[in-house]
């Protein structure tokens, strides 16, 4: 199995950018599809964005759609989320999830991080 590890969270003001990335051990990340997920206070855990393989397609939840962009370094063994002009409303938990076999937000992802802590202040 791969390990998944979350980093680049923190506290910025609405209107500011971070970068996560989600570093991979274990396993190449090359053979994995990556997507990242949060869960704010309080409710459920929901899909941000996806990635396949090569990066060539990716899928992006309507709440982000136009702000936040993931990509990735497989020579890195890494996928990142860029997130710009950001809302308190983006303030939850981020997780990166990981599978070999399939892609996209109502996919069931076989391998997850611990996440990181992003909180956005208006």
């Amino acid at each position: 199995q791969v390990q998944l590890v979350e980093s680049g969270g923190g506290l910025v003001q609405a209107g500011g950018s971070l970068r996560l990335s989600c570093a991979a051990s274990g396993r190449t990340l090359s053979i994995y599809a990556v997507a990242w997920f949060r869960q704010a206070p309080g409710k459920e855990r929901e899909f941000v964005a996806a990635t396949t393989t090569t990066g060539r397609m990716t899928s992006y939840a309507d709440s982000v759609k136009g702000r936040f962009t993931i990509s990735r370094d497989n020579a890195k063994n890494t996928v990142y989320l860029q997130m710009d002009s950001l809302k308190p409303e983006d303030t939850a938990v981020y997780f990166c999830a990981a599978d070999r076999y399939g892609y996209g937000p109502g996919y069931k992802y076989g391998n997850w991080g611990q996440g990181t802590q992003v909180t956005v202040s208006s």
